[in-house]
């Protein structure tokens, strides 16, 4: 993408030039900053998690909406109004990325959102904490990231689906899309906070370089849909999936109850799951939003240049 003929859309200056030079760069979300944890947690976990791809030898690239502005790879200053409370912010959808820029908003870019964006720099690969998924009630209720998995390629690095959601639902999508789900040194797709969802992988990979190679000859083979890669949560942190589930259930109950849907049901439920965990489930979260970051770094330094021009 040319983005001087585009005014709303802003790549820093060290994203680009690494981005030339054929350097390792790896996107990251804003929506965990604005919508999924609070202040100033926040904003401490991005700076982390920045920091953890820097030592793994790659560049982070933070995307988010700024004053209207998409920006790739935000200064730690950005950083920090948007994870201020006192910020006015959205959360930024595909369908949001228009209404956001004509607008002036600013916001945090969800899975879907972000990875359009970093795909549109030149990006390939993406690192977060769990992708959207079919919800369990409604079941109608599908995030817009599957959407975007679709049809984007790029490697989205991730614990699995957000366990507040149908995972055997989500998995049945993600099938029905082409998206294969490469479990890193594991055969089970992780159910975010646990390890454990019973639901199998595509296929177990050992190591970075072959998920390098999966990514490359799938793209160069003219399929331009993302590639799922899974892991779970550091064994210190992640929690029993029986006693997850009794409290996603109580969580669901309570927003069914209350009537929370949409766009303000997933903030609802992580929130609310934080509570009834005694804080166990941020945790476990904020430990595999790290541990994801790190695999990320070592898979965009694997990525062959050739990936890059895919279009």
């Amino acid at each position: 993408m040319n983005f001087s003929l585009n005014k709303h859309w802003e790549i820093k200056p060290d994203i680009e030039r690494a981005l030339t030079h054929q350097q390792p760069v790896v996107a990251l979300e804003t929506a965990v900053l604005t919508h999924g944890l609070p202040y100033p947690i926040n904003l401490q976990l991005v700076r982390e998690m920045e920091t953890i791809v820097r030592h793994e030898h790659a560049l982070p690239a933070t995307i988010g909406v700024l004053n209207g502005n998409m920006v790739i790879g935000l200064n730690d200053d950005q950083l920090s109004t948007l994870a201020d409370p006192q910020t006015a912010v959205g959360k930024i959808s595909q369908r949001d990325i228009g209404l956001a820029l004509a607008t002036g908003l600013n916001g945090g870019t969800t899975v879907g959102a972000s990875i359009v964006a970093a795909t549109k720099a030149g990006l390939r690969v993406f690192a977060t904490g769990g992708i959207g998924g079919v919800h369990r009630d409604p079941p109608f209720d599908v995030s817009a990231d599957l959407i975007a998995l679709h049809h984007v390629p790029m490697i989205v690095v991730c614990s699995g689906a957000k366990s507040i959601l149908n995972l055997p639902a989500t998995m049945e999508v993600l099938e029905s899309y082409g998206i294969p789900v490469l479990g890193y040194q594991t055969d089970e797709f992780p159910a975010f906070y646990a390890a454990s969802s019973g639901l199998k992988v595509t296929s177990r990979v050992e190591s970075v370089k072959v998920i390098a190679e999966i990514a490359r000859e799938q793209w160069l083979s003219g399929l331009r849909n993302a590639i799922l890669v899974v892991q779970p949560p550091p064994a210190d942190s992640a929690m029993p999936a029986e006693e997850m589930e009794d409290i996603i259930t109580q969580a669901v109950t309570m927003a069914t109850q209350l009537n929370i849907q949409g766009s303000n049901l997933t903030p609802f439920l992580l929130s609310k799951v934080n509570e009834l965990s005694k804080g166990a489930s941020m945790k476990a979260n904020l430990a595999l939003l790290k541990n994801n970051a790190r695999l990320a770094a070592k898979i965009a330094c694997a990525v062959h240049p050739s990936v890059l021009s895919v279009a």
